[in-house]
């Protein structure tokens, strides 16, 4: 009896380390989906490029709206996108 107890114990603490470890596979990226394809430029307060990482296997674009509007994703794949990306480099080449 206390054999199957202690079994029953070690089994419940087992499963909890797993379900709280990070896991493989499990990516945390800020964005789901696909995102927005456009955003009107004057809405824009602030832009952010997170690169592809250990966390997320994704390239993302997050706005900041103004206003408290909140914050949007937009899509990697769109023109709109592609554009800001391109404008940023040539603004961080520029600046060295």
């Amino acid at each position: 009896m206390k054999t199957v107890a202690a079994l029953l114990v070690f089994v419940s603490l087992a499963i909890v380390a797993i379900e709280g470890g990070p896991g493989i596979g499990i990516q945390r990226c800020l964005c789901h989906g696909d995102g927005l394809n456009r955003v009107k430029p004057k809405l824009i307060e602030k832009i952010e490029i997170h690169p592809i990482s250990p966390s997320c296997k994704n390239l993302e674009v997050v706005v900041t709206l103004k206003n408290n509007e909140g914050r949007r994703c937009l899509n990697t794949e769109s023109l709109f996108t592609k554009f800001i990306i391109d404008r940023i480099a040539k603004k961080t080449r520029s600046a060295q």
